[in-house]
């Protein structure tokens, strides 16, 4: 990725080759064979569980704890992977402390929680380090179907239609697979090419052909894949990011953040990335802090995040919030951008306005605060843009500028289902976007075994 933001005064290589390494290793170290157990044994493998309807997926939590605690890993994956495919990354990137584990019995009365998150690493990394595979594919319908994205919710949907016998293509516009597992989220979370290898082990059911390098818009058109194939489902993300909306964001040394996690992820060379001694991130959601916490550990010296609304309303949670802070970075409230400044076109220093609610309506106070900053990071949110989508933008009905779907995923063209981001109601979680996707390939079969697709 183009490193055209960054420039003099902002540079590379200030650790040793031992912090990189210390710096961006496991976040969570995986539990061995006798942690899990150990672990797996404090469930009470509750009958009305409520991890397992806090689960965007629906896996049966207490079940695969249990098959862990009675030696059986692989049975445990089984389950896992029956509900989501992609157990594996979710385990390591899903804020399961807002999810399963806060509503978890263990948490509610004594405030530590079974480590779900970490019990589902260990089965699903047992089973794919065996290769183990549950699913055949069933006898080819010979029905093709397109999905465009090879991010969590293409990957899911692609690999429940090639379950169901269907052939699938996948048209993903980067070099590689994977979305934002490989894109996306800070390189701590998924170490050692993780996301690739969920990539193939997902692929190795058979009847799944990913085209890379290939996008919407550019390379082929919705109207291509409703004549070509007999479903589609779109599942491109978001494209756009948005703007700070403030004078002079056009300075060097402002960039999304969004590329600067990528660049991250795909280096080779962590002491290569250029950072700033003094970085400044709008925003408040995980992006801002996956931004922040490896600016950081880059080598960074100052590092503040700030958000224009109150701790409370952050959409990073609490876990991550702490991880920021005790990695330094210094996170303000009540904050937004309203001046870049620059000097010889780069930046060095923002200006920001207190804000605070009027009623129900955030409003600036009026002062001002000035920060020193060398570069700075938009995190303020990712946009869908249906410019792609061409001729048909006008027939593919939108809501809040997303795609709307129904209950089953459908859009309001025929033969078109989507999922994950770029729908109205994603949530920017890898695991709804799972089971989005998945549930889009349900219908899919439905439709197409019906004959009404």
């Amino acid at each position: 990725m183009a490193t055209g933001h960054f420039k003099q005064g902002i540079a590379g290589g200030r650790l040793s080759p031992e912090q990189y390494a210390d710096n961006f290793s496991d976040l969570h170290p995986p539990l061995d064979h006798h942690e899990a157990l150990v672990e797996s044994d404090r469930c009470y493998f509750c009958y009305d569980a409520p991890c397992m309807n806090a689960c965007p997926t629906s896996i049966d939590i207490p079940l695969f704890i249990r098959q862990i605690s009675t030696g059986n890993p692989i049975g445990s994956a089984r389950t896992i992977f029956d509900q989501n495919i992609l157990g594996g990354m979710c385990a390591r990137v899903c804020p399961t402390e807002t999810l399963c584990e806060e509503v978890c019995v263990r948490e509610v009365a004594e405030g530590k929680p079974v480590q779900i998150g970490r019990l589902q690493r260990y089965a699903t990394d047992v089973a794919m380090a065996e290769n183990k595979q549950f699913y055949a594919r069933a006898a080819p319908t010979g029905k093709t179907v397109a999905v465009v994205g090879a991010g969590p919710a293409g990957l899911a949907a692609a690999h429940r239609l090639a379950r169901h016998g269907h052939d699938v293509t996948i048209l993903e516009a980067r070099p590689k697979a994977g979305g934002l597992n490989e894109y996306g989220i800070a390189a701590y979370k998924s170490i050692d090419n993780f996301a690739q290898a969920e990539v193939d082990y997902v692929i190795s059911i058979g009847g799944i052909d990913i085209q890379n390098g290939k996008a919407l818009g550019r390379d082929y058109q919705l109207s291509d894949l409703t004549r070509n194939y007999d479903a589609v489902f779109l599942g491109m993300g978001l494209g756009g990011v948005n703007a700070l909306r403030a004078d002079g964001e056009d300075a060097q040394g402002v960039t999304n953040a969004v590329e600067f996690i990528a660049e991250l992820r795909q280096a080779s060379d962590l002491a290569s990335l250029p950072v700033g001694r003094r970085v400044v991130v709008i925003g408040g959601g995980m992006t801002a802090i996956d931004a922040a916490v490896q600016s950081k550990l880059l080598g960074a010296e100052e590092v503040t995040i700030c958000y224009r609304r109150g701790q409370e309303h952050m959409n990073a949670s609490e876990f991550e919030q702490d991880l920021a802070a005790a990695n330094g970075v210094i996170i303000r409230h009540w904050l937004q951008p309203k001046r870049v400044i620059a000097e010889g076109g780069k930046v060095s220093g923002i200006e920001l306005e207190y804000t605070a609610m009027d009623g129900e309506k955030l409003v600036g106070t009026g002062e001002r605060l000035t920060l020193t900053a060398d570069q700075v990071f938009k995190a303020i949110g990712q946009s869908f843009v249906p410019a792609a989508l061409n001729g048909s933008g006008a027939l593919l009905a939108l809501e809040a500028g997303r795609i709307k779907v129904d209950a089953e995923g459908r859009t309001s063209l025929p033969n078109v289902w989507a999922g994950g981001d770029c729908i109205y109601g994603g949530d920017d979680l890898t695991v709804s976007a799972v089971a989005q996707g998945r549930d889009a390939a349900e219908s899919i079969h439905r439709a197409t075994s019906n004959g009404r697709a």
